[in-house]
């Protein structure tokens, strides 16, 4: 049986100020600071493939991790993780590539939350998720099996942690 790694990361702190219609909303200098850190964390991961949705705040918490760190050869970008339910991202999850061990997942809230509390087994972990699931959260999720099993109830929650970058980092 194969060992999976989903990673489930929640976009870095959006600007609200910007007039831009959701979907377009830019990061935060806080969400800058953040995405970075978030690229520290994935560093330490081998990606095969990055989901992220189309949402601005999505992409550039993907590009600020890559200047943090983060690497993956096979990024895509979907629609249908704005606005997606628990049962669109399962659906999503279930078509990656059979050759990906380690897949990163970047999406929104309240979905992400909800997707990881309906696969996950009940855990402290779990119960720190449905309290919260903040911006920049990164919730590292395994199971055993193929991605189509994502659903099965073998899944759990390894880490969940909450990077955060400080003032006087790069903000380019």
């Amino acid at each position: 049986m194969t060992e999976r790694t989903l990673i489930v990361l929640r976009h870095a702190k959006s600007a609200w100020d910007t007039g831009e219609p959701d979907h377009l909303r830019p990061l935060a200098a806080r969400g800058l600071r953040d995405g970075l850190a978030v690229g520290r964390v994935l560093a330490r991961y081998d990606l095969d493939v990055v989901l992220c949705s189309t949402a601005t705040r999505a992409r550039m918490t993907w590009l600020r991790a890559e200047k943090g760190g983060a690497r993956c050869p096979d990024v895509r970008h979907d629609g249908g993780l704005y606005g997606a339910d628990p049962d669109d991202v399962i659906r999503l999850v279930r078509g990656l590539p059979d050759s990906a061990r380690t897949a990163l997942l970047i999406g929104h809230e309240p979905t992400l939350a909800e997707f990881v509390l309906d696969v996950a087994q009940p855990s402290e972990v779990t119960e720190r998720i449905a309290e919260k699931f903040p911006t920049a959260g990164v919730a590292v999720l395994r199971f055993g099996g193929g991605w189509e099993e994502v659903a099965s109830g073998d899944t759990w929650v390894e880490t969940f942690e909450v990077p955060r970058g400080h003032y006087g980092t790069d903000d380019d």
